[in-house]
């Protein structure tokens, strides 16, 4: 068996980023889509590879303000950097850095994702702005491991101070990087994904994915047993970045920005009716409270529930909505007669 998120057989080490996922309660902060490397296997999205953009989760970042906005709306602890690769943008990376390390205080855990090996000047840069470094050495590398300057910058900044670990995806070959368990904190394993940038290469490969439902490619698994017998070594499924990681965010995100009439779902996505009125429906507003509603360009907005039971009474298209909190992506809409009948 494997060691994975959810389950913890014996007493392996979990980094204090990933117990931060664990619960919901760290920001992905994505400052850069460029990157030096060109991994067969990287999964991110048309709208970020190669882009020199910024996201704070799925927010577009304008300017700096932007990011500790969406820090506040999920009462983050904590913060993942993450690219593309961050340290091709080094000044941007500790300028963000400090910024949330003064608004939120020295406590805040930053960790930091890069595919580069960071020598001596540049983990002082990072020193004190962030805790925890994971590298990413590449897969040809992995039966070297301890040739590389992956294996001298781990050793260097466990000196500096820095939690360091590695982070890969689940590959044929983790074997090989057993060797540098005694220069790390941690190692953790990604299940590998397939995704709509990577699918060609992964055909290329003979490789599909493991079922219709989610984005595991089948066997990854299998690839990590050996390692994870290792207490230093965690092994993250894609289930449980979905249906876990993800849930717990949008959870705490929920909690500080749903308006009073939005019902929270288990998973986090909230859920209002909305009616398009054909005609006036002044009459209708004036009988609720403020709270009650909301009237975006021309829509009107308000508990499902509430329109439900007076739809007879009022004319026009009505229908209910799922999204992510805060203004998010939105998930359903259902006309509400069929709402009703689920």
């Amino acid at each position: 068996m494997t060691r994975e998120s959810g389950v913890t057989p014996g007493e392996p080490f979990l980094s204090p980023g990933c117990i931060l996922c664990h619960q919901g309660a760290k920001m992905v902060l994505f400052v850069t889509g460029r990157c030096h490397r060109a991994c067969w296997y990287c999964p991110l999205s048309r709208e970020r590879k190669g882009r020199d953009v910024v996201f704070a989760n799925d927010r577009l970042v304008e300017s700096p303000s932007d990011i500790i906005e969406e820090a506040e709306s999920m009462s983050a602890l904590g913060t993942g950097v993450t690219g593309g690769e961050p340290l091709l943008v080094l000044d941007r990376v500790a300028e963000y850095c400090t910024l949330l390390k003064e608004h939120f205080g020295p406590d805040h855990q930053i960790h930091l994702y890069t595919a580069l090996a960071p020598n001596e000047a540049m983990l002082r840069r990072l020193q004190g702005l962030v805790d925890e470094i994971r590298l990413h050495p590449p897969h040809e590398s992995w039966p070297r491991i301890l040739e590389t300057d992956y294996a001298r910058s781990a050793v260097i900044a466990r000196r500096m101070g820095f939690t360091i670990g590695i982070e890969v995806p689940a590959l044929p070959g983790l074997d090989d990087l057993a060797a540098a368990l005694p220069l790390l904190d941690f190692l953790n394993i990604n299940e590998l994904e397939w995704g709509e940038t990577c699918a060609a290469a992964m055909r290329e490969r003979g490789l599909e994915p493991e079922d219709g439902l989610h984005n595991a490619v089948l066997g990854a698994r299998k690839w990590a047993e050996n390692l994870c017998a290792d207490p230093k070594v965690h092994f993250c499924s894609s289930v449980f970045k979905d249906s876990v990681q993800l849930r717990e965010r949008l959870k705490r995100i929920a909690a500080n920005t749903s308006r009073p009439f939005e019902e929270v779902t288990d998973d986090g996505t909230v859920v209002y009716g909305v009616l398009e009125p054909a005609g006036a429906a002044d009459e209708f507003l004036e009988s609720l409270d403020e709270d009650d509603y909301a009237v975006c360009e021309g829509r009107v907005e308000m508990a499902w529930w509430m329109l439900a039971e007076h739809a007879a009474g009022l004319p026009g298209k009505k229908y209910v909505v799922e999204r992510y909190p805060n203004g998010g992506m939105v998930v359903e809409v259902t006309p509400l007669d069929a709402a009703l009948q689920d």
